[in-house]
């Protein structure tokens, strides 16, 4: 079973506007919303691929009702821990010419709830793939993804990180299969300037020095560097399709990489397939489907 950690997920609502103006009412064009959060997005593109995952992590409210059913279907089950007081977060996104957001801050979670959290980690077994992905709420100790790790350092299993500076440095000493900063990340964790293939592989090699198995680096609209655990070095490129949004376009590039290599222990057809789904959300209003995932890795080099 493949395992999906969302602590802070949300509800994105995107309003299209062709003007916006302060202190005035304004009004839509169009209007969209999904259910995300990045390990929700990752479940969500598995499913896409048949493949079955368990989405945990915390819901509160009626936006929380709304996501979990939002969520479920034959292939998510849903395992959230209810949380009494709060709301799943709302994030507004207006596009008017450029882009603007506003994310919510989402629930308080208390102590019970996170030893709660810890427990289900307990029916994780031999085999399974466990994901931690996005930001955590502010009321969570920093340490939460090292600590949810620990728990689990006993068991043959997949760690896949999608996490920024301090979450994903800490989690490097559990040896993670999987890491996927982007350049501007690495740039961030070591303090250097990131701005070549080099640098990138560089760097990439630090973080399997501390102790990454495997490192993805997105590269944007020039794809993505893969640095494997046998030492090799891995490179696939985008399609030159415009680009419609940027939102799940990495969480679905790991979706994609634990689909490849589950399917083919190969790590040049995990990077494919990564970056497949990756660019299929780019070049779809909401995330990829079956159909834009089969379409780009036809074409994709």
């Amino acid at each position: 079973m493949i395992y999906t950690v969302t602590l802070s997920p949300s509800v994105d609502y995107i309003v299209r506007m062709s003007s916006m103006r302060f202190n005035v009412t304004n009004r839509t064009d169009s209007e969209e919303y999904y259910f995300g959060g990045k390990g929700i997005n990752v479940s969500l593109v598995l499913a896409e691929m048949d493949l079955d995952s368990t989405a945990l992590g915390f819901i509160a409210g009626f936006t929380g009702d709304a996501l979990e059913k939002g969520i479920r279907n034959s292939r998510i089950r849903t395992d959230f821990i209810r949380l009494n007081e709060g709301f799943t977060r709302i994030n507004i996104k207006i596009k008017s010419g450029g882009e603007t957001e506003i994310n919510g801050q989402g629930p308080d979670i208390p102590d019970e709830a996170l030893a709660q959290l810890m427990t289900k980690l307990d029916d994780i077994r031999d085999g399974d793939v466990l994901v931690l992905a996005g930001s955590i709420p502010k009321t969570l100790p920093d340490d939460v993804y090292e600590r949810m790790l620990e728990r689990v350092q006993n068991k043959d299993i997949m760690i896949v990180v999608d996490a920024t500076k301090t979450l994903l440095v800490n989690s490097l000493k559990c040896r993670p299969f999987l890491v996927k900063p982007n350049r501007l990340e690495l740039s961030e964790i070591f303090h250097a300037t990131v701005d070549d293939d080099a640098s990138v592989e560089k760097y990439a090699r630090k973080l399997q020095e501390m102790g990454a198995r495997n490192v993805i680096v997105s590269l944007g609209r020039r794809g993505a560097m893969l640095i494997d655990e046998n030492g090799e070095k891995h490179f696939c490129g985008t399609l030159k399709e415009p680009v419609v949004n940027t939102v799940g376009a990495g969480d679905s590039m790991v979706a994609g990489f634990i689909a490849g290599y589950m399917k083919t222990k190969d790590y040049g057809y995990a990077l494919k397939l990564g970056s497949a789904c990756g660019n299929a959300t780019s070049f779809l209003p909401g995330l990829a489907t079956r159909a834009k995932i089969d379409e780009v890795l036809a074409k994709i080099k």
